[in-house]
């Protein structure tokens, strides 16, 4: 039989490390969402993404989060007309990353929360755990 806290601070463990790698990514985004290519007509940063995957932890018998996939939006470029930008092309359209800064702050947020209450589910654990140990030496 598992430890039913241990297991939760795995879950919650691997939820800190999944909402840590998309916050990267997130503000990965956000610091890019100007960068255009270094020649005319070159493409520019293209947005991130990342899919979570849970998986099995066999030890505990708990499905933990996992980051199952980076990937690329394959959304259009945005162009803008700026014909004294490097990047520009002969008609002075500039192609500018498939970044929009909102959603991307809403990505941060609800990713900031999730991490958040995955570092909760952990502290309480670690409560749970203290209370157990400190009745066990009480009833001694």
């Amino acid at each position: 039989m598992t430890d039913p806290l241990s297991a939760a601070s795995k879950i919650a463990g691997s939820g800190l490390e999944a909402q840590s790698t998309r916050m990267r990514i997130v503000s990965e985004n956000i610091a890019n969402a100007r960068t255009t290519g270094d020649t005319p007509g070159a493409d520019p940063y293209r947005r991130k993404t990342i899919t979570f995957g849970s998986e099995l932890d066999r030890l505990s018998g708990a499905e933990r989060v996992k980051v199952e996939k980076l990937g690329f939006d394959r959304s259009e470029f945005v162009e803008e007309y700026d014909p004294g930008n490097p990047a520009a092309d002969e008609r002075g359209i500039v192609k500018m990353p498939n970044v929009n800064v909102l959603i991307e702050m809403g990505d941060m947020r609800e990713a900031n929360r999730s991490y958040e209450a995955n570092l909760q589910m952990i502290k309480q654990t670690r409560d749970m755990v203290s209370q157990t140990i400190s009745l066990l030496k009480a009833s001694q």
